[in-house]
């Protein structure tokens, strides 16, 4: 199995920004809008998307699922947001928005072959991602697969997205991390900043109470870095993620994986292009940082 740690994580750099366009692409929050969600802040949209699947959740479901986010944060927006639209409609709503981000997105940058191609691999591979004790990968498993090659695409990265992201929780869950102290350790080691995580819903108490609770395990050092030990264990959990999220590409085959790696590589070009994703990933379940050019 060992042998496909890379390439589980290889895939993952691939098919995040190309799941996360979701979250961020104007097109999406156009369709948003239209939903009457509230789109001055993307959590509205980003709660609907992400958690539609599950039905209509309610907060305590949510917090459990995503695990990084404060659950006060989660009960502002849930349930409320399925008064203005139920989880089926939402469903169908941001299928919509990735037909039109993706549309634009991708334009000339495969043929229709390439496309097809690639929507079959990712499919394959999707299709062999195990879900059990994966609730968010097992909810978008159970959706119905759409027609369309780059909807297809982009469905399979997100299953494969979120059963990377189920697995990355049980890593934190057995190094003995809570959600707080996740968000504070990836911090400490310089993945992402800590200004970053605000929106997670945090207060500045809870923030600090994280920090001494690490120290006390020999986590932060006096100044608030990371110690060695901390950079151990973190990247621990990254191979542990890594080493649970391998199934799908082992399945899927060496040669298979780069065919798809291949075909992906324009794609995440007209990502990266588009200029609105955030420079690190902290999208969901912040496990290695991904610097955006």
């Amino acid at each position: 199995m060992s042998e496909y740690l890379s390439v589980a994580r290889r895939m993952w750099h691939l098919l995040e920004p190309l799941h996360s366009t979701l979250y961020f692409a104007p097109e999406a929050r156009r369709v948003a809008a239209g939903l009457g969600l509230d789109v001055a802040s993307r959590w509205p949209r980003y709660f609907a998307w992400r958690t539609a699947p599950l039905g209509a959740a309610g907060p305590e479901l949510v917090a459990a699922t995503y695990y990084t986010f404060s659950p006060r944060m989660i009960a502002r927006y849930l349930p409320r947001i399925w008064t203005a639209a139920d989880p089926a409609k939402v469903l169908d709503a941001r299928l919509l928005a990735v037909d039109r981000a993706l549309t634009t997105l991708i334009g000339s940058r495969l043929s229709a072959a390439q496309l097809a191609e690639a929507a079959r691999l990712a499919r394959q591979a999707a299709e062999n991602a195990g879900a059990a004790a994966r609730p968010l990968a097992a909810a978008n498993r159970d959706l119905p697969w759409p027609d369309a090659p780059h909807l297809t695409l982009w469905q399979a990265a997100t299953i494969l997205r979120e059963h990377r992201g189920d697995g990355h929780l049980a890593a934190l869950l057995t190094c003995g991390l809570d959600p707080c102290e996740a968000l504070v350790s990836f911090a400490a080691i310089g993945a992402a900043p800590a200004a970053d995580f605000v929106g997670r819903g945090w207060s500045a108490q809870e923030w600090s109470d994280a920090r001494h609770r690490l120290a006390a395990r020999g986590w932060i050092a006096p100044d608030g870095t990371a110690t060695e030990r901390a950079r151990t264990e973190r990247e621990a959990i990254e191979r542990t993620t890594d080493r649970l999220a391998a199934g799908p590409w082992r399945a899927l085959g060496h040669s298979r994986a780069e065919r798809l790696a291949q075909l992906l590589t324009p794609v995440l070009g007209a990502v990266f292009e588009a200029g609105y994703l955030p420079r690190h990933s902290t999208l969901g379940i912040g496990t290695v940082k991904v610097a955006y050019p």
